[in-house]
């Protein structure tokens, strides 16, 4: 039961005030989620949220939203104490979410996935479906998503299953929305329309908290920020004063950037060459995703490919991993043809892949820490017919320590933690396989800037011990930042390489089709 606590003395009757947190705690046994937070959500504005993984943001949300409950503290809705006891509560009162782990029905239509628990109703009582088509193709006509009602989820690729779930919010009509990290999986277009939808929803009154890692496009939007940490609100400012620098060190105590173009670059062998390999669209009726793309990873190289959705990016790295066939062309492990050998050939020889979904296709979510983390080499810890436990523990224990996953334990449930470590543990279960080469599709999505650093300090220490590592990116930062060499693909194609050294934001960018740049294929720049 939720207590109601005596308002602060700082906490001043507001009328752009709709929505009030006062003096919030939440506990999960021993561990203090959120101490005292007390947190104002205004009428017509843009409040972000920032904070790495774990620092509460997402854990305050869900009980604005009425997923979860206060272990202490109130919550005041138009200056009145208010208990939401549910998600449907919430949703009646006005206040509705979406979510950072997509929240959908996969084996639903997109238009069953926007009404589900708030159906329309004919006069009769019936399920009204024509009028929920047509508001769904309405919805998606806003949205600038050509999504057809009837289409099911699960045929949608990520970016446009994100686009369901803010569409889901937006037909909820409500007067507080929150968007925790809803451009996650977004193309550069789809955010900008994202934006020009919040800017339409704020001059009607909406009030909105955005939680964002992608800091510069936070404070784009921002009209309002508050920084957490350690479960505590440590720092606010109005839009006025927000800068990059400001953010990163009230998130981290500290100036926290990482960049590793000064890394060392002696690289070894080719570990992965792919010849002008070409893979279909299934969805598309027969057309190549990927149109001839010819890529040298050497042993200890980190290259980041860069590009704009639909350029191909996903469709070559599934390929190459087993998960998608090759229509023609070749990738070679070392000197091994990589065509005929399963999935799980594949991580044998020394190839694996970290799915851009996490949630999805990289993790088992009734499984603990431990076992996610050695479920693609459990066969390595087999002895005499049966699965070693002592053996599967040790590189169970070394994988935690190694990628520094914060955990309670082992034995510990992989819903339990953050989402940057989820995908230490997603990462870890695949260094666990010894792999010569290292695929990873969006690494760092949903993630804050302080496990992007290490994140990409674990890559670059495996890649001094010889690592191949291929990683596709849409952060333009993160290319240039976290790379020895970046690729650009646009239309399934290679268009450009780059030394992240010298070369620019801008000229990338224009490779990759954002500015109208120059896309014909030139030798990789360099020094």
């Amino acid at each position: 039961m939720t207590q109601v606590a005596e308002r602060p003395a700082n906490a001043e009757p507001d009328a752009d005030v709709v929505l009030r947190a006062v003096d919030i705690t939440k506990t999960y046994g021993v561990t203090r989620a959120l101490k005292g937070v007390n947190f104002d959500v205004r009428r017509g504005k843009v409040t972000v949220l920032f904070g790495e993984n774990g620092a509460g943001k997402s854990t305050l949300m869900k009980i604005l939203s009425g997923v979860e409950q206060p272990t202490g503290g109130v919550l005041e809705l138009d200056g009145e104490p208010v208990v939401l006891a549910s998600t449907n509560d919430a949703v009646a009162r006005g206040i509705a979410i979406i979510h950072q782990e997509l929240n959908l029905c996969p084996n639903l239509s997109v238009r069953d996935n926007i009404f589900i628990g708030r159906e329309l109703r004919t006069r009769r009582g019936d399920v009204d479906y024509a009028r929920e088509a047509r508001i769904t193709r309405e919805l998606m006509e806003r949205l600038e998503e050509p999504i057809h009602p009837s289409t099911l989820v699960a045929d949608l690729r990520l970016g446009q299953q994100q686009i369901v779930e803010i569409a889901r919010a937006l037909a909820a009509d409500a007067r507080i929305l929150i968007m925790d990290e809803p451009t996650s999986a977004l193309s550069a277009a789809e955010v900008e329309v994202l934006f020009k939808i919040i800017d339409d929803l704020t001059a009607d009154g909406v009030a909105i908290v955005y939680i964002s890692h992608h800091l510069e496009e936070a404070i784009e939007v921002a009209d309002h920020a508050v920084v957490f940490r350690d479960g505590e609100l440590v720092a606010d400012r109005s839009a006025e004063g927000l800068t990059l620098p400001w953010v990163v060190a009230a998130m981290v105590g500290r100036e926290a950037e990482y960049d590793f173009t000064g890394a060392a670059r002696e690289f070894g062998e080719v570990a992965l060459r792919i010849e002008d390999v070409r893979v279909v669209d299934p969805d598309a009726g027969g057309r190549l995703a990927v149109d001839g793309v010819s890529i040298d990873v050497h042993a200890g190289e980190i290259v980041a490919v860069y590009g704009l959705m639909g350029a191909g990016r996903t469709e070559l790295m599934e390929a190459l991993s087993g998960r998608e066939p090759i229509a023609s062309g070749r990738a070679v492990l070392g000197s091994t043809d990589l065509a005929g050998h399963s999935i799980q050939e594949r991580i044998a020889l020394g190839i694996g892949l970290v799915p851009e979904d996490r949630q999805r296709d990289g993790l088992v979510q009734l499984m603990t820490v431990g076992q996610n983390l050695s479920l693609a080499s459990l066969l390595g810890a087999v002895r005499r017919g049966f699965v070693s436990r002592k053996h599967e523990r040790g590189g169970i224990d070394d994988q935690i320590r190694d990628v520094r996953v914060k955990t309670a334990g082992p034995e510990a449930l992989i819903t339990s933690l953050s989402g940057g470590n989820q995908q230490k543990v997603v990462i870890g279960k695949m260094l666990l396989t010894r792999p010569k080469v290292l695929l990873l599709d969006e690494p760092t999505r949903g993630i804050d800037v302080g496990a992007k650093g290490e994140i990409f300090s674990l890559l670059f220490r495996e890649a001094e011990r010889g690592l191949a590592v291929l990683y596709v990116t849409s952060e333009i930062g993160e290319a240039l930042t976290a790379s020895h060499r970046v690729v650009v693909m646009s239309k399934g194609r290679v268009v450009r390489e780059f030394d992240p050294r010298t070369c620019t934001r801008e000229e990338v960018m224009a490779a990759a089709g954002e500015a109208g740049g120059d896309v014909h294929p030139k030798e990789p720049d360099s020094e």
